[in-house]
């Protein structure tokens, strides 16, 4: 089965409309308002798509009605069903702080084909397109992972770009990279975005790695099945979130998922950016309207592409 085509320029309208939700809040240092103004857009547009939509992974729990919570459903209850990840606003500080690489961002699947990852921490490791099947794993060590994928690309050790989010928890991984000799990209947010970058031969990075949100891990792997790439993930969890996770319904809370246990059948990904990005620029303001710059997905359809859209005001 495959997501109808005619479903992705809703979808591309969604995280757009998401984006200039934001837009008026970049630089004022009020993250909330611009999270806030980013949900009330998508939520909006996501209302007026023919679908029987639900959010698998969103913004909050059921009692936070300002955000796209887990469980809310969206669309006009007719149509496809479809369960639906995002994030309206990934990255909160940088659009406050008018920092590159904030996003609005949605994954979509047929039902039941998407895994609603609690919102904890997730170790990952991913890497792009035609490589071995499987290649590296999070049980193998830095060092080992670093080979096995050197070997594969056939580069030197010390000609492999690793990203890494640059928080104090990789100082054991950051280490093991520097004894290697690879090269590092720190980024200081933008889990999704610094993921997917291991997949665009615009960015010449190799590998990511590290510990950062679930629900991110998630979206980043729909985005990576629909561009040929791998990416290996593990819930790290306390023993409240390991409760809480039980809950919903997850048996093995140590097991470690592949692509295809996160994300299965037909994906739609899209990403529109609202500050200038890696992957596209940021949303310029023209006056009487904007110029939104978005990158999306469909797998079925092998649609992959990046473009700008006008919105008017």
């Amino acid at each position: 089965m495959s997501i109808d085509k005619s479903y992705l320029e809703k979808f591309i309208k969604a995280t757009e409309k998401g984006a200039i939700g934001a837009f008026p809040f970049i630089g004022k240092g009020d993250k909330n308002a611009a999270d806030q103004g980013s949900v009330d857009m998508m939520r909006n547009e996501l209302n007026s798509i023919d679908m029987i939509g639900q959010v698998v992974i969103g913004e909050g729990e059921m009692d936070e009605a300002p955000m796209l919570y887990l469980g809310e459903k969206v669309g006009t209850k007719k149509g496809q069903e479809l369960d639906i990840a995002l994030d309206p606003l990934e990255c909160t500080n940088f659009v406050a702080n008018n920092l590159p690489n904030s996003f609005s961002i949605l994954a979509v699947c047929e039902k039941g084909n998407l895994f609603s990852a609690p919102d904890t921490y997730m170790e990952k490791i991913a890497v792009g397109k035609n490589l071995p099947k499987n290649l590296l794993d999070l049980d193998y060590g830095v060092e080992k992972n670093i080979k096995l994928l050197s070997d594969a690309k056939k580069k030197k050790i010390d000609q492999i770009t690793a990203c890494v989010l640059k928080r104090p928890r990789h100082e054991k991984i950051i280490k093991s990279l520097e004894n290697l000799n690879v090269k590092i990209k720190f980024i200081t947010d933008g889990d999704v975005s610094g993921a997917i970058s291991v997949a665009d031969p615009n960015t010449n990075i190799d590998i990511y790695l590290g510990i950062g949100g679930g629900p991110e891990g998630v979206l980043a792997a729909a985005a990576l099945s629909c561009l040929g790439g791998q990416i290996q993930t593990r819930l790290v969890l306390d023993d409240s979130e390991a409760k809480r996770a039980q809950k919903l319904g997850i048996k093995d809370i140590k097991k470690k998922y592949n692509i295809g246990d996160m994300v299965k059948g037909d994906v739609i990904f899209c990403a529109s950016a609202i500050t200038n990005g890696d992957i596209v620029d940021g949303i310029k303001d023209l006056g009487d309207r904007y110029e939104v710059s978005t990158f999306a997905l469909h797998k079925n359809s092998k649609f992959i592409n990046k473009f700008k859209n006008i919105h008017l005001k």
